[in-house]
């Protein structure tokens, strides 16, 4: 076997950097590298239970050996390898298998080669793990709930309560869907792979929903202290470019949801002020755009409408397009946007899109006809605790100078809302309403 040793993997200077540095060197290269880390381990090791106990001893190995030895040349190598070792050194103790024949099968199971964390002899020409593992977490044998949740909390590493809250979910719930997904992985041999072509078209929708989904709570987080996550953004941008390169023709679907992103994402440094406040749209200083994505977002839009097979990701991502696209909040084309939303609900009715359009159609007929439509949304029990319905009926209502209703729906938003900034926000408008 060729293991990587600690000694000769180690940088000769290491004695130069300080433990703390190492400590937050080691705390780094979790937040990025773990879950790549993890995908290589579960193709390696086959196992997602077996993998995820392998990362976390590799961790603790790092812990322990690197303030000592320095850091190693390739941290995610290092990683990789430590644990494929750490879990065969586990199947040689006999935990988790009931024979000695057991024990060798399992062992002669897993692939000697770990000089590369992303090597790929599978041929399909993709040598990325963790496109590999969304594949297998959206295989059809899994019902669509368990495909994201599984793929949320395995390839991104979102907590079961992050992927609770981007369900409406309970935690107890979400985390028995995973549990069972990952039995039914193991019992069912699905294979660790990206499909076949002739496969490939039924297993990309839910593909496509997993990273958007990603996206989401990178691009707005459903809690904690920070308005976005942009590990999970990026991830999401990063994944949304290698499927598309993937695809063996252009797909006008996977084009739109990353130009989607793309559009979305060249907001995020307006979004929030130095001090982490959340900044409206129409209040963003929009020479903080980025323009290089809106360009190229922009661009994919073209090319996903021109195939006229284009759906719901390509209509958001022309919606996303027009926002971005207009020199102030005044210049924006509102009618342009009203007639795509039109478009997006014949093609995906949801609630929330129809959410989305009444605040398009408040920014084009006044806040009166916008008002009408949430408040008939809000009647019909859809979004009654969607923290957003409420937030655009307390706007609205704030606008018309109704304060005694837009002080309930703030507080209903308020209840129903765990992100710090969301919630400081909502708390500096109920102030303003107080004021004579």
């Amino acid at each position: 076997m060729n293991n990587l040793s600690f000694r000769e993997s180690a940088r000769p200077a290491a004695s130069e950097a300080s433990v703390a540095a190492i400590g937050a060197t080691l705390e780094a290269v979790y937040r990025n590298e773990s879950r790549r880390v993890l995908a290589t381990l579960i193709r390696l090791l086959g196992d997602f239970d077996l993998a995820e106990e392998a990362l976390h001893e590799a961790f603790r190995a790092a812990l322990e050996h690197w303030p000592r030895d320095g850091l190693p040349a390739n941290p995610r190598a290092w990683l990789v390898s430590v644990g494929r070792f750490k879990a065969i050194d586990g199947i040689r103790r006999g935990a988790r298998f009931a024979s000695i024949e057991d024990m060798a099968e399992q062992i002669e199971a897993i692939p000697d080669q770990t000089t590369d964390e992303t090597a790929d002899n599978s041929g399909d020409g993709i040598e990325d793990d963790r496109l590999r593992l969304i594949f297998t977490c959206c295989h059809p044998a899994l019902g669509p709930d368990a495909q994201v949740a599984l793929t949320l909390r395995e390839v991104c590493g979102l907590t079961t309560e992050e992927i609770a809250h981007a369900f409406l979910t309970p935690a107890p719930t979400l985390a028995q869907r995973i549990v069972r997904a990952k039995a039914k992985i193991r019992d069912a041999g699905i294979p660790y792979q990206v499909p076949s072509v002739e496969e490939l078209a039924e297993r990309l929708d839910s593909v496509l929903r997993v990273i958007y989904l990603v996206f989401n709570e990178g691009y707005s987080a459903s809690l904690g202290a920070d308005l976005t996550r942009h590990d999970l953004s990026a991830e999401a941008i990063r994944l949304g470019r290698l499927l598309l390169e993937l695809l063996p023709e252009p797909e006008p679907e996977a084009a739109g949801l990353l130009a989607l992103m793309l559009l979305h994402e060249s907001r995020r440094s307006a979004r929030a002020s130095p001090g982490g406040e959340l900044i409206r749209l129409e209040d963003q200083d929009r020479t903080l755009w980025q323009r290089e994505l809106i360009g190229e977002g922009a661009a994919l839009v073209e090319v996903a409408l021109r195939t006229r097979r284009f759906g719901p990701y390509t209509l958001q991502a022309a919606i996303a397009a027009v926002l971005a696209e207009a020199p102030s909040p005044g210049a924006t084309d509102w009618k342009e946007i009203v007639g795509l939303y039109d478009l997006l609900l014949r093609a995906e009715p949801s609630p929330v899109i129809e959410l989305n359009r009444a605040v398009a159609v408040a920014m084009e007929d006044g806040a009166a006809a916008g008002l009408a439509l949430v408040e008939a949304l809000l009647a019909r029990g859809d979004l009654a605790d969607y923290r957003f319905a409420h937030a655009t009926q307390a706007d609205l209502c704030r606008r018309l100078g109704r304060k005694d209703e837009a002080r309930a729906a703030y507080r209903r938003a308020l209840e129903l809302t765990q992100q710090a900034p969301e919630r400081r926000f909502i708390e500096r408008r109920l102030a303003e309403l107080d004021r004579p």
